[in-house]
């Protein structure tokens, strides 16, 4: 469902069961509209987007509010505000990064909720105790928060994008266009080598309908480091694969115990040196030089990327290249920093973008926020996420997934998803023991978790060719 509120309200006028308290030192608005679309709904839950425009004079603190028609109605878990909810009445109030709204501004906000019996829409909101009442569109339902179109028959998406570079904060085709691209991601393939092959591949591009395929090739844990030229030979491999059938590669340098990359410098040099001079001249190809940095500074991060990444430029000046972020990718969350380190100090490189790895159901409002606030200052490259816990298991998080892929929509952060494996852990897309039987396609061989993400990647994409 759809709905636009628009107006320039009175000032005073409250709807009673969505009445809120204004945050201290909160200026009234003089006018607000609110976009509210419900962007996927199943049995007894629901999610919906709110796109909230200031008109009014510009604020410094805000509380949107509005409240639910039907009593069974609860927001269970929101983005981008403090939500709270008591009785039928709702408040998303602001947080510290989106004080401040100026006149014309706009705030994208989110929430999951449940609901039993019905899911009517919201009558009207409020934005710092003043009505936003007016014009409305008819309700409309949709599946997500884009308006999708399907790409020209035929073609790949390597075909339509081409060499792909990066362009302010997004990454771009060859029409210097900002794109999104959707994918997945192998698990180690020193365990898992099975699991790829042309009919897993063929699976990916035309069932999934896939963008990219990661190659993640760990270092250690029985990875690169115990045959050098047998492990660059089978991602080289993969990379001919993938680009046979129109996908981009992401080739990973899968680091994570020890966390410092620097401890793997000279591997890393020897790695990309071959795989850039062997795969220099395609257009497929993304590195990805240290995948989970943990237990390090960022200063001892950036060197390592400053060091690696002219090894690359020598065979491959044209390349995307992916830079891991502090604690295991989170932009520095996870060890209790955040992205200013990289703003203030940013890799001296071009054409880079920067990880983030989260766990939907480890990672959530503080993370969700994180983002939303750096990718408006950097490149952001989302090439590793699950639907589960941080562990690789744990219960299927359908919710917190669901948030976060509106979220990427929303912002055009390309993601991938771990893991394209029949691996015994709820992370995995597909149930155990597919791997040896030779099918990957219809609905029986996949887990909760890989249905679901099968069914976001595979919507059309929209890359824009003019």
């Amino acid at each position: 469902m759809k709905r636009s509120i628009a107006a320039l309200a009175a000032c005073g006028a409250v709807v009673g069961a969505a009445a809120v308290v204004l945050p201290q030192a909160a200026a009234a608005a003089q006018g607000c509209r609110v976009d509210y679309t419900v962007t996927s709904q199943w049995q007894g839950g629901f999610q919906a987007s709110v796109k909230l425009t200031n008109l009014g004079d510009p604020v410094s603190g805000w509380s949107l509010g509005f409240g639910f028609p039907d009593a069974g109605q609860r927001v269970s878990q929101g983005w981008n505000a403090a939500w709270t909810q008591s009785g039928s009445a709702v408040t998303a109030a602001n947080v510290d990064w989106n004080r401040s709204l100026a006149t014309g501004a706009v705030v994208d906000l989110g929430f999951v909720g449940s609901w039993s019996g019905s899911n009517p829409e919201p009558a009207s909101f409020t934005l710092n105790g003043v009505t936003c009442t007016g014009g409305t569109t008819p309700p409309t339902t949709t599946t997500t928060t884009t308006t999708t179109t399907p790409p020209p028959t035929g073609r790949t998406p390597v075909e339509i994008n081409g060499q792909l570079r990066v362009c302010g904060v997004n990454l771009c085709n060859q029409y210097n266009r900002p794109i999104q691209l959707r994918g997945m991601s192998t698990h180690g393939l020193q365990w898992f080598s099975r699991c790829y092959n042309n009919a897993s591949l063929d699976a990916l591009a035309t069932d999934w309908q896939a963008d990219l395929f990661r190659i993640a090739m760990y270092v250690q844990e029985g990875g690169y480091e115990t045959n050098p030229s047998g492990f660059t030979s089978q991602v080289n491999n993969l990379v001919d694969m993938a680009e046979a059938r129109g996908l981009y590669a992401v080739i990973d340098f899968h680091t994570l115990t020890p966390g410092d990359p620097n401890y793997n410098l000279d591997r890393a040099k020897t790695f990309f040196a071959s795989v850039a001079s062997r795969n220099g001249a395609k257009k497929n190809v993304i590195y990805e030089i240290a995948n989970e940095p943990n237990g390090v500074s960022w200063a001892a991060i950036k060197s390592y990327a400053e060091q690696v990444i002219p090894v690359i430029r020598r065979a491959d000046p044209d390349a995307v290249i992916l830079v891991g972020t502090r604690a295991w990718s989170s932009l520095g969350v996870s060890e209790g920093s955040n992205e200013s380190e990289i703003i203030n100090n940013p890799v001296n490189a071009t054409n880079i973008m920067y990880t983030f790895h989260f766990y939907a159901a480890s990672h959530k409002d503080n993370y969700r926020a994180t983002v939303s606030r750096a990718a408006g200052r950097l490149p952001l490259f989302v090439s590793e996420f699950g639907t589960v816990t941080a562990t690789g298991g744990g219960a299927y998080d359908r919710a917190s997934t669901a948030a976060w892929l509106d979220l990427l929509d929303q912002l055009k952060i390309s993601y991938v998803n771990w893991t394209y494996s029949d691996a015994n852990e709820s992370s995995a897309a597909f149930r155990p023991g597919t791997c040896n039987g030779g099918t990957y396609t219809g609905s029986g061989v996949l887990t909760e978790s890989g249905a679901y993400i099968k069914s976001r990647i595979s919507t059309p994409d929209t890359f824009p060719t003019s």
